[in-house]
């Protein structure tokens, strides 16, 4: 378990485990439920050019500005994956969806109840979607990371012993780093540098919890919500 990083804040995580990946149905997930799409980019590959007619004209004008392919194609793939799930949970075409952004970025439907959160990693993406505020962070194993000195720096004197004592301290390291991305995507303010930031501070909730899955053997997925949901669902993406 993670230890809190300030006095007014409490984690309460669970897992790793292994994650049940199915076949979405369809349908809307439940007051209670959240649900996540798993998809590598490989799999979405023969997506592109159907998805580079979703995007609006900032996402046109974004996914121009990236210099390297790889980023170009995966910026791509997120945020197509993005519209067409979104608009299938709502009925609606993609390029209909109209974004709004919040205060440090965060991406939201104006004048629509249901919450959503984009994460992805070099090989891969995830999206969650529910009826409450929630952060999702995936990670690859295949991400090269100097885990001990990046540690040092942002984790915890209790976490980084407990990478130390892990039987594989590079996927505990991502476990646990997967979770800290994951509360403060939740609180809205997105990616920065330490939890105890004024601005997360003004932002966050008083708890959160949070469940990590290992998808496959390559990839882990943090999941954290304010309201604690009855079920989650993981569903991959071909």
């Amino acid at each position: 378990m993670m230890a809190p990083t300030h006095q007014d804040l409490h984690l309460h995580c669970s897992g790793p485990e292994p994650a049940q990946v199915g076949t979405w149905s369809g349908d809307v997930p439940d007051q209670g439920q959240v649900h996540i799409h798993v998809a590598t980019l490989d799999a979405l590959r023969h997506r592109s050019e159907a998805y580079l007619h979703t995007l609006d004209t900032e996402e046109q004008a974004r996914y121009e500005r990236f210099r390297f392919p790889a980023d170009r194609e995966r910026f791509l793939l997120a945020h197509g994956l993005l519209r067409d799930l979104l608009g299938r949970y709502l009925g609606l075409p993609p390029d209909a969806l109209r974004m709004a952004r919040g205060t440090y970025g965060k991406p939201y439907l104006p004048d629509i109840p249901l919450h959503f959160n984009l994460s992805d990693t070099k090989d891969a993406l995830a999206l969650a979607v529910g009826h409450h505020p929630l952060g999702l962070d995936l990670e690859t194993m295949g991400r090269s990371v100097d885990h001990t000195a990046v540690a040092a720096h942002y984790f915890t004197a209790e976490e980084q012993t407990d990478i130390a004592a892990a039987a594989d301290a590079k996927r505990r390291f991502l476990e646990l780093w997967t979770r800290k991305e994951a509360v403060l995507k939740a609180s809205g303010v997105g990616i920065m540098d330490d939890i105890a930031h004024p601005a997360f501070r003004a932002l966050a909730d008083a708890a959160y919890h949070v469940h990590t899955w290992h998808v496959g053997t390559d990839h882990l997925l943090s999941l954290a919500c304010a309201t604690a949901p009855k079920e989650v669902l993981v569903f991959g993406e071909e």
